[in-house]
């Protein structure tokens, strides 16, 4: 006789237990449903620790769509609750409508050459490269936002000596108006101080300028390069780039009138020598970004070195030039490592170019008084 054997009751748990387990680990890898923006698109709040890599990835895109699609110039620059619109990927992200007032492209000129925009560059590195200005590439492309270029776009960049277009002919002028002033320098009427998550082409169309005109009045070598809490002065009016010189900002007075005195104003990114009350030099500086401010207050020479090695998180430069400590590690000196002169870039110090920083170490004896200002 056959028998049938019976199950044993705890195998039968353990079978339902496996089961169980198995359930729970799929409900857990099911997708769940993304946050949706008004109009369709997904949205996505950044989580502290989240960088645009990684949520590029999970949504299966490349960090330059994403960034092009939420108009971020350089992509390591996101913040926890930031609100990100996630494109569906099939679509390349819509580019800002141009102003009415903005001119179309140019065609490219005979002499000028191609570029294929590469990850982290800027119209003013990509500039640089090429020995031209960024506005003159911008304006080669017809580009209305100058933060928004994406890898892999193409630029016509000019020749940097490739001649000049000739002029239109010269109209005579009314006799009513002897002396005609067809791009007068604007008047500046206002100063916008600039706000966390804001570029330059935002804040232009806010006040009816083209950016082009905001740049070329607040000397900005680089219009990527702007930061939460700056000053930019505002004109009442667009004019011609291409014939409008920004004046020289008007040198703040020195605070004493006998012997030498050093004056960084932080609002023009300018040093000044003062000797006897007179302004005897003054140069082009960066200083300290918004997350390093440089002090504010009076000091003075306290210690001058010809050249050291200078480190901190995330730099090491060593062979730093011409270098005079004002304040504890606070210090102006000689910069080989940039030329974006007129940009906060350091951690706080005085970056100047190499000459400039030689010039000043030689004329400024230990003692000479420092002040700093906004």
């Amino acid at each position: 006789m056959t028998t049938l054997a019976r199950r044993s009751p705890h195998r039968a748990l353990r079978h339902l237990l496996i089961a169980a387990l198995l359930l729970t680990l799929l409900l857990a890898a099911w997708p769940t449903a993304p946050a949706y923006a008004q109009g369709g698109s997904r949205t996505h709040v950044v989580q502290a620790g989240e960088n645009l890599f990684r949520i590029a990835l999970n949504y299966g895109l490349s960090v330059d769509y994403l960034a092009a699609a939420n108009g971020i110039a350089n992509p390591r620059q996101i913040y926890v609750g930031q609100v990100l619109i996630i494109p569906d990927g099939t679509t390349p992200p819509e580019p800002a409508a141009p102003p009415a007032e903005e001119p179309a492209p140019q065609p490219a000129p005979a002499a000028s050459t191609m570029h294929t925009v590469q990850a982290g560059e800027t119209l003013a590195s990509i500039g640089r490269r090429y020995g031209v200005s960024w506005t003159t590439i911008a304006s080669a492309n017809g580009l209305t936002d100058p933060n928004h270029i994406y890898a892999g776009q193409q630029l016509v960049i000019p020749s940097a000596d490739a001649a000049p277009a000739p002029a239109p002919e010269a109209q005579p002028a009314p006799p009513t108006d002897p002396n005609p002033n067809p791009n007068p320098a604007p008047a500046i009427e206002r100063v916008h101080v600039v706000q966390r998550g804001e570029h330059l082409a935002a804040i232009a169309r806010s006040y009816g300028l083209n950016w082009r005109t905001l740049a070329l009045a607040n000397n900005l070598s680089d219009p990527n390069h702007i930061y939460a809490g700056q000053r930019l002065l505002i004109p009442d009016h667009d004019f011609d780039p291409n014939t409008y010189t920004a004046p020289a900002p008007a040198p703040p007075p020195p605070t004493i009138t006998e012997g030498k005195q050093i004056v960084v104003d932080l609002s023009d990114q300018r040093v000044y020598a003062y000797e006897n009350g007179q302004l005897v030099r003054n140069v082009l500086v960066s200083t300290g970004v918004a997350a390093y401010p440089t002090v504010q207050g009076d000091y003075e020479v306290y210690l001058k070195y010809v050249s050291q090695t200078m480190s901190g998180p995330g730099y090491y430069l060593p062979g730093v030039p011409y270098i005079l400590y004002f304040y504890q590690g606070y210090s102006l000196h000689g910069t080989y490592w940039h030329n974006n002169f007129g940009t906060p870039m350091s951690h706080g110090c005085v970056n100047m170019p190499t000459p400039e920083a030689e010039w000043l170490f030689n004329w400024a004896p230990l003692g000479t008084p420092v002040h700093v200002q906004w």
